[in-house]
């Protein structure tokens, strides 16, 4: 299960994943006192947070702490009422949430976002847009060139699927999947986008054991193919075990950043968290 998923991996890496980029910070993702404010609530309270390549960031707290709404303003669906994110001296604070896949940001959901009467191919191959070439008219025209994208395209989303393990229900319907099928399908087609990032929202919810160690093998091996992985989740165990970097947020602040280890024995974290 190991080496198919490090199939997967490689196939999505590219020379901006390279372990020799993974270790320079200016092509990391930086959160620079991030807030964001709803009316008179703050969702987010001058959070600072850096994403690099090659690197697990875990992102905890209660619910409510500000969690999701951080996913939301790094990949675009919120615009920050202040502060920064930047990626390679580009200000993202305001671009789009097409403008954030083209640069490598990737994300999955709390519940999966699936077109459910398409196949998990189809699926899957729905991550390819933002390395389409095809222009309007050539699609339009039906020429060669645009069956030749397709068919590589298609080819590259065959071959993460199998790698993620989802080889034997590749033509099923999407609607058709089970649970832990589906979360694996949505991480898959983030990998077929070839993302520098990805952001996962509580992938290990509804999964048994056995499917938790089985997202482990798939975190893994995407750090080790220099993809930056951003993971919210409400499984500290897995957090601390999976994570090089963890952040606590609670009520819109960040209130520990450290080690795994460091973040578990944080007298803050515990009291309003952890529990004793």
């Amino acid at each position: 299960m190991s080496a198919n998923v490090m199939q997967s991996a490689s196939t999505v890496r590219a020379e901006s994943q390279s372990g020799a980029l993974a270790s320079n910070a200016s092509v990391a993702l930086d959160v620079v006192d991030i807030s964001k404010h709803f009316g008179g609530i703050s969702a987010l309270d001058h959070v600072s947070l850096s994403l690099r390549p090659g690197e697990v960031h875990g992102l905890i707290g209660p619910n409510g702490s500000g969690k999701t709404t951080m996913l939301n303003m790094l990949s675009g669906y919120y615009q920050p009422s202040a502060g920064s994110i930047r990626h390679r001296g580009e200000e993202l604070a305001n671009a789009t949430v097409q403008r954030r896949a083209r640069i490598g940001i990737a994300r999955t959901f709390q519940k999966p976002r699936l077109l459910p009467t398409l196949s998990v191919l189809d699926n899957a191959v729905l991550g390819a847009w933002p390395h389409s070439r095809a222009s309007f008219l050539a699609t339009a025209f039906g020429l060669p060139s645009v069956g030749r994208e397709e068919k590589a395209l298609r080819a590259q989303a065959a071959e993460i699927l199998h790698g993620i393990g989802l080889g034997h229900v590749i033509n099923r319907r999407a609607n058709l999947l089970d649970h832990a099928e589906q979360r694996f399908l949505e991480i898959a087609r983030g990998l077929v986008m070839q993302p520098r990032f990805i952001l996962l929202d509580e992938p290990a919810g509804g999964l048994t054991g056995n499917e938790i160690e089985h997202l482990a093998d798939v975190i893994r091996t995407l750090r080790e193919a220099g993809i930056g992985v951003l993971l919210v989740e409400h499984h500290t165990d897995f957090v601390f075990r999976i994570c090089d970097r963890v952040t606590t947020l609670n009520v819109g602040k960040m209130i520990k950043h450290g080690t795994p280890d460091e973040v578990r024995a944080d007298p803050e974290v515990i009291r309003v968290y952890l529990g004793a």
